[in-house]
């Protein structure tokens, strides 16, 4: 079975990216007799990212299709020897992944330290999906364009967004596919 590789899916706070990236693991599970693996970064902060999770969770379980969950805040390393050269993988979403490394209590410790510490975040990140791709044969990658919307002066906010545009510059550069949702209608940015 050949790697099919990356496939990068970004687009707005609910623009349908999340839907249209499940819909493209499921075919091409049904294209290349895979198994799907949904890789959920998001932790349960409050109500909203409650309800958020419980729906897509319902979607994935209204697919029919039986999705094998882990639950990874942080740490997506560790997860690359669980699979196989068969398996699709579905990371959703980057930013919260980014999110969850940038607060764990390892970085918020080293703040004073921010330039270096936001490389060693970058490096840790793009490296744990880079391997988690080395493993299997189809990793996509969903994250949200935050970078489309203005930006609070805030360092923190800028540093974020800093580090969230060079994930994604890093992850397309190594994509054989991107694609922009907008609206719930996929534009493919590289093919």
């Amino acid at each position: 079975m050949e790697q099919v590789g990356i496939i990068f899916i970004t687009g707005g706070a609910r623009s349908g990216k999340s839907s249209f990236a499940e819909k493209y693991a499921q075919s091409l599970m049904d294209d290349k007799n895979g198994v799907l693996h949904y890789v959920a970064t998001a932790k349960i902060t409050d109500e909203e990212m409650k309800s958020r999770i419980k729906i897509h969770q319902q979607d994935r379980a209204k697919s029919k299709v039986n999705w094998k969950t882990w639950e990874v805040p942080v740490d997506i390393h560790q997860l690359a020897f669980k699979f196989t050269s068969k398996d699709i993988v579905l990371l959703d979403c980057l930013t919260i992944l980014l999110t969850n490394e940038l607060f764990s209590g390892e970085v918020v410790n080293k703040a004073s330290e921010s330039s270096v510490c936001h490389k060693d975040i970058y490096s840790k990140i793009i490296n744990g999906l880079l391997l988690l791709n080395s493993k299997v044969q189809t990793l996509i990658v969903v994250s949200n364009e935050v970078l489309l919307n203005p930006l609070q002066r805030s360092s923190l906010v800028q540093d974020y967004a800093k580090l969230i545009g060079q994930l994604h510059q890093g992850l397309v550069s190594h994509a054989t596919e991107a694609y922009l949702v907008e609206m719930g209608i996929p534009i493919n940015m590289k093919d």
